[in-house]
């Protein structure tokens, strides 16, 4: 069930297979993501692919026969037509061509058509269609993919395509349930069956003893974990700077090296990240010193450069050297910049406020303190709009609620139009469908705080960090077999969920986010056995989810009612050969 690991292989695979010697990496710009977000392109070159372009900007390049092409593109009509356009004039000696999805036999007609000088060695599906951010954690990238509480048709079969590729990469036929209130969730797990049936003959793995299965969620179903601060440093560099394809842009902030506009956090490349994008803020903080210190120590042993064997300790060492000195200097770089950011948006005393807005019962205590708040100008328009959207969607039905009065304090502010009319979208995203109060937003135990002390940063103290994302009473709900049939019913006649469940693949529709992904890594430590996947449109951050509720709430035009039912795909062939 390791996501990353599936994708990794697929490119491992058809670089591997179109054999030894030079090569191009011909690909569109979604299959350029996936793959960077998968490999380094340092690995890469160790493959002895020397250079990349992607299909619709090569045009008409360089005729370089004596390298292999090694294509991997989506399969979409445009790719097919910018393909065989290639084709018809190759550039290159011989052509591998993969594609990401399902490939209709239509498509193999027209790209053998156009093969007219016998270049194509092969034309293979690698079910790498999504962007694989960790081993569990998976994307689609799609942004806004909901208008007026209906699917976007292009990001409805992108999503059916990604999901398809989730579950042939990982070889499970599992058994699909969504939830009820969500017809947005019932019409993706309609078309995901759909395409099952009609391409039963991929769909061949054996379920065995325990029962693999797909949970369609709708982020409708928690509004409130992604509005949070995050203090997890992987979720708070994604919520205060942005990862983006595992790359974060260090562009405008203080004191970041010239050389280091772009860097990449990815657990793959890097031993630091992957052993520290859990933690909290405080204990970065003392890593942070210890890497310092390490850094420090063996930078002090190379001064002394005095005798033919020091020189040859030193270059033997040099590139060990250089990549330990760029962490350091990485992650010193984004701690600081974290830490500033924290202290500069009073992040520490709005976040506690938060945390009290959504796990306690103190609606005017709640009320008082946001009021405080929205009357500083200590605090972004951002967090004084986040507090508004909370206390909204809290005390949506709270007899007493006063969002009137919050709303004209955001406009005597000066807080931007957008956000001050995005609080009557939160409320309308949060309760459309099904009634969504306050015993779906918390955990059953909300009065129990956990007070997580951080430590080791200067201006850094007790912060509260008391709520669960919904995400995990649900799974804890599955794993005991105790997840309501009503709610979360399965698409079809399938009535095995009462079987052992091990392996899980999650897809919110709506987007995710890294707390939630961090729920799921304590969720498996603490069951051993069970396996998730995780994933959905997007990963969000704080702003696009509130871009995305914007979008979701527009009111839908007179076409989007009559959005196609399914995703057409066919063609049999999984494995067929031009020559």
């Amino acid at each position: 069930m390791n996501v990353l690991l599936a994708v990794r292989m697929y490119i491992s695979k058809m670089i591997q297979d179109s054999g030894p010697g030079m090569k191009v990496l011909l690909m569109d710009r979604e299959t350029i993501g996936i793959v960077s977000v998968a490999y380094a392109q340092s690995e890469i070159l160790q493959k002895e692919v020397y250079l990349f372009e992607q299909i619709d900007k090569s045009g008409h390049g360089p005729v370089m026969k004596h390298l292999k092409c090694v294509v991997f593109l989506r399969p979409s009509q445009e790719n097919i037509q910018l393909l065989a356009s290639e084709l018809k004039c190759p550039r290159y000696g011989v052509y591998y061509i993969y594609f990401s999805g399902i490939i209709s036999k239509a498509a193999v007609k027209v790209l053998a058509e156009s093969d007219e000088q016998e270049v194509v060695r092969e034309i293979q599906e690698f079910y790498a269609d999504y962007y694989a951010v960790g081993p569990h954690l998976f994307s689609l990238n799609l942004e806004k993919p909901i208008h007026g509480m209906e699917w976007n048709p292009n990001c409805l079969q992108r999503s059916v395509q990604g999901v398809l590729s989730i579950l042939l990469s990982l070889k499970k036929n599992p058994t699909i349930r969504y939830q009820n209130f969500s017809t947005l969730a019932r019409r993706l797990a309609e078309n995901i069956r759909d395409t099952v049936l009609k391409e039963s003959s991929l769909f061949h793995f054996q379920r065995g003893e325990s029962n693999p299965l797909l949970l369609i969620l709708d982020r409708r179903y928690d509004p409130i974990t992604p509005l949070l601060n995050q203090w997890t440093y992987q979720a708070m560099v994604h919520e205060l700077l942005t990862i983006k394809n595992n790359r974060v842009s260090l562009v405008g902030v203080p004191g970041a090296p010239k050389d280091m506009s772009e860097v990449l956090l990815s657990a793959e490349q890097d031993e630091f990240y992957a052993s520290n994008m859990y933690l909290n803020f405080g204990d970065i903080g003392q890593t942070i010193k210890s890497l310092m210190d390490d850094f420090q120590a063996k930078a002090k042993s190379h001064q002394k450069v005095e005798s033919i064997a020091d020189m040859k300790a030193f270059v033997e060492n040099y590139p060990q050297f250089k990549k330990m000195s760029g962490a350091v200097t990485k992650h010193v770089t984004l701690v600081g910049e974290l830490s500033r950011l924290v202290t500069q948006h009073n992040l520490l005393e709005i976040s506690e406020a938060e945390q009290e807005l959504v796990c306690q019962e103190e609606h005017s205590q709640s009320l008082q303190k946001i009021r405080r708040f929205l009357g500083s100008d200590q605090i972004r328009d951002l967090d004084a709009a986040r507090l508004v959207f909370l206390y909204a969607i809290r005390y949506n039905k709270h007899p007493h609620k006063d969002i009137t009065s919050l709303v004209e304090l955001l406009r005597r502010r000066g807080t931007p139009e957008r956000l001050i009319d995005a609080v009557d979208a939160m409320v309308r995203y949060s309760s459309t469908g099904e009634t969504i109060n306050s015993s779906l937003l918390t955990t059953k135990d909300v009065t129990k705080i956990t007070e997580k002390i951080f430590k080791g940063l200067k201006g850094v103290e007790n912060v509260f960090t008391q709520h669960t994302p919904v995400l995990k009473d649900i799974m804890d709900s599955l794993l005991k077999g105790r997840l309501s049939e009503e709610a979360f019913p399965n698409i079809g006649s399938d009535t095995s969920s009462s079987r052992l469940i091990q392996d899980i693949v999650i897809f919110v529709i709506g987007g995710v986010t890294h707390e939630e992904s961090f729920t799921v890594h304590q969720f498996c430590r603490t069951n051993s056995g069970v396996r998730i996947a995780l994933g959905g449109t997007c990963i969000h951050n704080s702003q696009s989810f509130i871009a995305d509720v914007e979008a979701a709430t527009k009111y839908s035009t007179a076409g989007n009612s009559k959005y196609p039912s399914t995703v057409t795909t066919t063609g049999s062939g999984r494995h067929a050969k031009l020559t």
